[in-house]
């Protein structure tokens, strides 16, 4: 399944350590991981989310608000997905959606490989999930062998669709989960004198087809405060408020609109 990330050879597990024909070597991180970014393939001395936004979703997403989306996401993999798939989990953090779809899936024999930029989400995941396999590598270099998966979860995260489209068996199916126009939008209005609605086009991915979409939109209300602050932590929203505006926002017990769109595709043969 592993691939070289340095010159792309196939890797071969000898006790806990991956190598390559040209001796390159990976060891087995002590909570089962694999780390395959080279430096070169960094976009920061420490890529990925920063430990304050992952701290704030794993609080967030384990107090079970957006246990919905997960429930969705599985139910839409349980209906296409065949027995013994093999799944690639994109920009899977720590875990909390690749788990919950296993979880689910348990009758389907589903074997999930998660991969993400962040070594601190990975090295979580690893350990909290360790019947399912992650590594710490590029969405842009996959260090994956081509044609390994039957199908992938693209939720939320950037990748380079051909190199997706490499790394996907012919006839793979790619679900993916994106903002659909209101989410968010109470948020939003906090911080844009005119707020632009996200679109609701249908993405066009080189190498796949779109198969249907669905829909998801709930309301959050009577959040803690807490909660809100973590909701605002873990997304991009949060660089736009003053600390003493995110308190006086979380103080203020606003109703928050959750609004995702949940694409399926095939890859094209």
């Amino acid at each position: 399944m592993y691939l070289c990330p340095l010159c792309q050879q196939s890797l071969t597990q000898q006790n806990n350590s991956f190598v390559c024909g040209s001796n390159h070597s990976f060891d087995l991180a002590k909570e089962g991981y694999l780390h395959l970014l080279p430096v070169q393939q960094k976009n920061s001395k420490v890529p990925g989310d920063s430990a304050l936004m992952m701290q704030s979703r794993r609080d967030f997403l384990n107090a079970g608000y957006y246990q919905p989306l997960s429930d969705a996401v599985n139910q839409c993999f349980a209906a296409v997905l065949p027995q013994n798939a093999t799944l690639l989990d994109l920009g899977c953090g720590e875990g909390y959606y690749s788990n919950r779809l296993f979880q689910a899936l348990t009758d389907k024999n589903l074997q999930i490989y998660g991969v993400d930029i962040a070594k601190t989400a990975i090295k979580k995941a690893a350990k909290s999930y360790p019947a399912l396999r992650f590594c710490v590598a590029s969405a842009w270099h996959l260090p994956f062998a081509e044609q390994s998966f039957d199908a992938a979860l693209k939720l939320c995260a950037p990748c380079e669709p051909e190199e997706l489209a490499r790394v996907l068996k012919a006839d793979a199916l790619l679900l993916t989960v994106t903002p659909a126009p209101e989410h968010l939008l109470e948020i939003k209005q906090q911080v844009y004198s005119s707020v632009r609605l996200h679109s609701d086009q249908i993405e066009a991915i080189k190498g796949f087809e779109h198969q249907q979409r669905q829909q998801l939109k709930l309301q959050l209300t009577e959040l803690p405060d807490q909660m809100l602050l973590n909701l605002l932590e873990m997304t991009p929203l949060a660089w736009k408020f003053k600390p003493e505006q995110k308190q006086s926002f979380a103080a203020s017990s606003p109703q928050i609109t959750l609004n995702f769109y949940l694409d399926l595709y095939r890859k094209n043969r």
